[in-house]
């Protein structure tokens, strides 16, 4: 399975730290495809592997149902074992040479990246898309580099494979993301952290999809 542009325009990256009472990471995720989302990466950083990779079945089991690609982040092992869509690295893991002799020529592998030359060299041991970041401050995760629109500009220029921006993206802030050259968006407390997750969804579908066809001289400095 390899992913298409328009697969990358809601990219939800999922946190169990913001389930409620009583709600499952499966539940929480069904609602955010409801409300639009178009992409699903299983990020677990503490959970048992035993458990991770029952949690992995259950929800691409959802994904494959409505046709959502389906990544784990990291874990290579993980998504060998349990046939995901593909897998999510970072500059610090595994690199994409070697993620792609381990899962095949099938498989989706995403690659973080903050420079034009990370870019370039994800592309060109085999990356299928790049997850580019951060790119407004976050507090989901606690290494992140901030990049700025001139290089998130600059990375959509220097590469052939589909960009999205990721990193304190909210509803507030995609807009400014405009003309940029990336296809969508990578969220987790946009939407996990939202009361109501399938509304929240919903509507930075909307903004994201409107902001992605806008025109590029709209880009804010």
């Amino acid at each position: 399975m390899k992913c298409a542009k328009k697969d990358l325009l809601l990219y939800a990256v999922t946190d169990r730290r913001w389930l409620a009472d009583g709600e499952t990471l499966y539940q929480v995720v069904e609602q955010a495809i409801d409300g639009g989302v178009t992409f699903v990466q299983l990020r677990e950083k503490e959970l048992a592997k035993d458990l991770f990779l029952e949690e992995a079945k259950e929800i691409k089991k959802l994904c494959n149902a409505r046709k959502i690609p389906f990544v784990i982040n990291d874990s290579v092992d993980i998504a060998l074992a349990m046939d995901a869509d593909g897998v999510h690295v970072g500059q610090s893991d595994m690199e994409a040479g070697d993620v792609r002799e381990k899962l095949g020529p099938d498989k989706i592998i995403g690659v973080s990246a903050q420079t034009v030359e990370q870019a370039k060299l994800a592309e060109a041991h085999g990356a299928d898309y790049l997850g580019v970041g951060a790119v407004f401050a976050t507090g989901s995760k606690d290494d992140a580099v901030e990049v700025g629109p001139q290089t998130l500009r600059d990375i959509c220029q220097a590469v052939s494979i589909p960009v999205i921006a990721i990193g304190g993206i909210s509803k507030e802030n995609v807009s400014q993301l405009t003309g940029s050259g990336i296809c969508g968006i990578a969220v987790i407390s946009a939407i996990f952290a939202q009361k109501d997750v399938k509304a929240a969804s919903k509507e930075l579908h909307d903004l994201t999809a409107e902001m992605v066809t806008a025109p590029a001289e709209a880009l804010q400095e």
